[in-house]
């Protein structure tokens, strides 16, 4: 069945031997594997006819297909064949251009991202996240003449995940209440973002310092608290840093860190400020921090843009077709800056267009005439990316965000000789369209996943389908949305963990391998709490 298995990286392209250990089982030799980004390259003497993907159903190769980590890595052939792999590490690739190979790719470049802002304008710098191929057993591919086996990545089994990570930028006293009350109604967890220290240019905001009996009933009600930084506003860099290094957590449970703009302890910035590696992860370390944002959206949600795991949401013709009903001048505006923070992925790009908004906010509505000359050069800058898509809509339309292609989610960095889990969002801010019931339907179809990146209790007029109305009052529509969520939860079609919960299973879920024996016959090797079921077609 296989004919030959090569990697390929920058370095070097060579053949490397396999070995058929009986007529269902041909292990691949991982000796020489390291932690430089390389792919396999398997060719088959078949014909590779369907792939089992991300939503747990069979597609035949018409396209590029993409299994994770999160997804089934099971395929079929043409004389019906399946073929399965050992372990859940990497990333299987197949595509209609090579019909007889299968490519299973390591640390592939922007599938595990993580952003390093740099220079004194803290230009974004996208790198991937080190960590090192760890193999108990060598890779292998497991034959069955019938049937192979695929794991739930859900604790209900093969279910939808809903999972919030919510930023406190505009959080106060009172809102605290309003949201936790909301969210004990209607019995959906989150995990929530508080600033340890009450450092603010807004008297009102909330802090662990002042409101720590509202944020421990928050714990109490079974929602995860996260660190959003440790402060609202940024003190000097001496004062930032001594802050950081002298912080005590407050909670042992609390594992998450969620960076917060620039503060120069940021797990985005801390190279940039000379931070030593093992200095800086000692002390997240210290206070029991283990899990960290790498400061990137997948995308933004709209209707139909709702699941990380599949990529076809994370497309210009996804997004457009989830904002055409906004109104022409805010469906263009959310469409411009979706071009170019996703599709385009620039970093300079993105500068002009933020220096471009706020020109255009000084021109037309603050009527300030000096503002034309920096308005045009501005536009002047972003002009031919934005030209580029609107001349070549159709071939550029449904190409997939950089950042999406590789769909991640959740992945292990290494810093220092300790070990950290990075995390991955989906930008939430319009609730009405996000959790709209054919959203949360779609979500459910697709076992899907995301993790939200919110602001639950933003006041801002232009921020369409936020959680309050107004400062006392919940927003009726989304209200409803999050009725028929709960609803779905409560049935057991959508798990809703907290981030750790979440991170705790997949770890559970990721350490799962296969074998089969003699016959042709898969099994599991792994945590019989992690659900799984045979699959043929």
């Amino acid at each position: 069945m296989i004919t030959s298995v090569s990697t390929h990286s920058s370095k070097l392209q060579k053949d490397i031997p396999f070995n058929k250990i009986h007529d269902f089982k041909y292990e691949i030799y991982s000796g020489d594997f390291e932690q430089q980004s390389f792919s396999l390259e398997i060719t088959f003497s078949q014909k590779i006819k369907r792939f089992r993907d991300h939503d747990c159903k069979w597609k035949t190769v018409e396209s590029r297909g993409i299994a994770t980590e999160l997804s089934p890595k099971i395929l079929q052939m043409a004389n019906g064949q399946i073929i399965q792999a050992n372990h859940k590490c990497g990333i299987w690739e197949v595509s209609p251009k090579f019909p007889n190979s299968l490519f299973w790719h390591f640390n592939a470049k922007l599938a595990q991202p993580i952003v390093n802002y740099t220079g004194p304008e803290n230009s974004k710098l996208v790198t991937s996240a080190a960590s090192d191929l760890h193999l108990d057993v060598p890779l292998a591919l497991l034959l069955s003449p019938d049937a192979g086996i695929e794991l739930s990545r859900s604790k209900f089994p093969f279910t939808a995940i809903a999972c919030f990570t919510d930023h406190c930028d505009f959080d106060t006293l009172e809102n605290l209440k309003i949201q936790r009350q909301f969210f004990k109604t209607h019995q959906i967890k989150i995990t929530k973002g508080f600033f340890l220290n009450q450092f603010s240019t807004r008297a009102d905001n909330a802090s662990w310092e002042l409101h720590k009996e509202e944020l421990e009933k928050w714990v109490l009600d079974g929602h995860e608290l996260a660190y959003h930084s440790l402060s609202q506003s940024i003190k000097t860099d001496l004062e930032s840093l001594s802050d950081f290094f002298k912080f005590k957590a407050p909670l042992n449970a609390i594992k998450v860190w969620i960076d917060h703009g620039y503060q120069p302890y940021n797990f985005s910035l801390y190279k940039k400020m000379g931070l030593e590696e093992y200095d800086f992860s000692n002390q997240l370390s210290s206070q029991h921090i283990k899990t960290l944002w790498n400061y990137i959206d997948t995308g933004t949600s709209a209707k139909g843009v709702i699941n990380q795991l599949n990529p076809n949401h994370f497309t210009l013709k996804s997004f457009w077709d989830g904002v055409e009903g906004l109104g022409l001048k805010k469906s263009i505006s959310l469409m411009v800056k979706n071009m170019f923070f996703h599709y385009f992925n620039d970093d300079k790009k993105i500068q002009s267009y933020k220096l471009l908004a706020v020109d255009v906010k000084a021109f037309f509505i603050n009527k300030k005439l000096s503002a034309l000359g920096s308005l045009m050069k501005h536009a002047f800058n972003i002009l031919p990316a934005f030209t580029s898509v609107l001349l070549f809509w159709n071939s550029k339309k449904t190409n997939t965000y950089p950042l999406a292609i590789y769909t991640p989610l959740l992945f292990n960095h290494d810093i220092s000789g300790h070990t950290f889990k990075v995390f991955q969002t989906l930008e939430m801010v319009d609730f009405k369209a996000s959790l709209c019931k054919a959203n949360i339907d779609l979500l459910c179809e697709e076992k899907g996943v995301f993790i939200a990146h919110t602001y639950f209790s933003v006041p801002l007029s232009y921020h369409h389908g936020r959680l309050l109305k107004d400062q006392n009052t919940i927003d009726k529509y989304v209200n409803a949305n999050f009725v028929y969520l709960s609803k779905k939860i409560a049935e057991r079609s959508i798990w809703n963990p907290t981030l750790s919960e979440f991170q705790n299973y997949i770890d559970m879920y990721k350490k799962v391998s296969f074998d089969c024996d003699e016959k042709g016959l898969i099994f599991v090797n792994g945590d019989p709490a992690i659900g799984a079921r045979k699959v043929s077609v």
